[in-house]
């Protein structure tokens, strides 16, 4: 039974930083890419991160260069590292992965920017 929990978001000032985290199980976690994704309220799913099985990586142009996607394969956990946050990026943010069959979701952690 693929599972993951987010964690770490919370209220944060403009310029603050957070750390967000995902923790997988049910799946064979260093075989997967993982990606984080976000939703603020009345507006579409967007892929913010992406991060492959040998640590490649990719940032949506809205938060490049101030995101870091990571994973450590012996805790079963990939985050996100939030820095130099902005109101606009108020949303509830997603891990996820994939497989032939399904897309998995964990429950999301709420991220408030405030300015």
């Amino acid at each position: 039974q693929v599972q993951l929990v987010e964690s770490g978001g919370g209220l944060v000032q403009a310029g603050g930083s957070l750390r967000l985290s995902c923790a997988a199980s049910g799946f064979t976690f260093s075989n997967y890419a993982m990606t984080w994704y976000r939703q603020a309220p009345q507006k579409q799913r967007e892929l913010v991160a992406f991060i492959t099985r040998s640590g490649s990586t990719m940032f949506a142009d809205s938060v490049k260069g101030r995101f870091t996607i990571s994973r450590d394969n012996a805790k079963n956990t990939v985050d996100l590292q939030m820095n130099s946050l902005r109101p606009e990026d108020t949303a509830v943010y997603y891990c996820n992965t994939r497989d032939f069959r399904a897309s998995y979701w964990g429950q999301g952690t709420q991220v408030t920017v405030s300015s």
